[in-house]
């Protein structure tokens, strides 16, 4: 096809889609605030701001998993608060029951509120946040235990399970956030049986000699209650380093995530001030170059024949 446009005429129609195109660019950034929108826009750019943008979903998931991990971990560490009192209630009455001064009915009474100890651990066994029992380790959705009066710990153990889910750090690695009910309430030797500080044994000793009127197995039973009373003290201080190292890596997301909303903002935001500028400057370019061509002389051969 043959042009029947001047020379100048194409320069005008370059130079016009080339104004175009910069106060189109310019009034897109100032709208949205960004300097790239698709990746045609800066092919350099793109491959950059898809991983920052990658960056901080991951880091965003990770502070997620972070807070609910420390919710169980503070529920958890107020349970085995609350299981320590017990406990220690729980020796303040096997110390009354092992003097020698108190009838059998007096044993039987204290038997009652050591069994009431009993229940109220179990639930503690037993505890959920959102539905989750997490003492439960990796099977959260049932608890661990159940009461049976007929067992030696006083306590029927539903599964044998672990506790192997771990918390990602926005650092790297990862570190392990619960316990199971077994690790704490029901703690038992490499061959499976009972240790001698095990929660529920101890309880269960102390209700059994108070109900047959056994002195010597009440004193015995309050040495193992101070034992589990321990190791529950232990657990609890578990849980207390895990809140520290979630308060910690949860610092640490927030300064990351401020560090990688800074690379993308530099990468992708937009200067506002300097498109404003350009989007004036291209107005003001437009306006000329209609009016400068709008004077342009037209001439036609009719106009040169008389």
């Amino acid at each position: 096809m043959v042009s029947n446009l001047s020379p100048s005429s194409r320069e005008f129609l370059v130079n016009l889609d080339r104004v175009q195109a910069q106060v189109a660019a310019a009034s897109q950034q100032i709208t949205s605030g960004k300097s790239v929108s698709v990746a045609s826009d800066a092919p350099d750019k793109i491959d950059s701001i898809l991983q920052l943008r990658s960056n901080i979903a991951h880091n965003s998931q990770i502070k997620t998993n972070l807070g609910l991990a420390n919710t169980d971990a503070q529920t958890a560490d107020a349970a085995l608060t609350s299981a320590t009192q017990l406990m220690d209630r729980a020796v303040t009455l096997g110390s009354q029951g092992a003097t020698f001064t108190l009838d059998d009915n007096g044993r039987q009474s204290i038997a009652d509120e050591v069994q009431s100890l009993q229940d109220q651990m179990l639930a503690i066994s037993r505890t959920t946040v959102q539905g989750r029992y997490i003492f439960s380790g990796d099977q959260g959705g049932v608890p661990q235990y159940a009461s049976d009066p007929t067992a030696p710990n006083g306590v029927n153990r539903l599964f044998t399970g672990l506790a192997t889910q771990r918390v990602e750090g926005p650092s790297g690695g990862s570190f392990a956030a619960g316990k199971t009910a077994q690790d704490i309430f029901d703690n038992r030797n490499a061959d499976d049986t009972l240790a001698s500080d095990n929660v529920f044994a101890a309880l269960n000793s102390l209700q059994v000699a108070l109900r047959n009127n056994d002195t010597a197995g009440v004193s015995a039973a309050v040495g193992s209650l101070k034992m589990a009373s321990d190791h529950i003290g232990t657990c609890q201080a578990f849980y207390g380093s895990v809140e520290n190292r979630i308060t910690d890596a949860t610092n640490y997301a927030d300064a990351y995530d401020t560090q990688l909303q800074t690379q993308l903002s530099q990468k992708q935001d937009a200067d506002v001030a300097a498109a404003a500028m350009l989007l004036n400057q291209g107005t003001i370019q437009l306006q000329a170059a209609f009016q400068m061509q709008g004077k342009m002389p037209r001439s036609s051969l009719f106009d040169y024949l008389g």
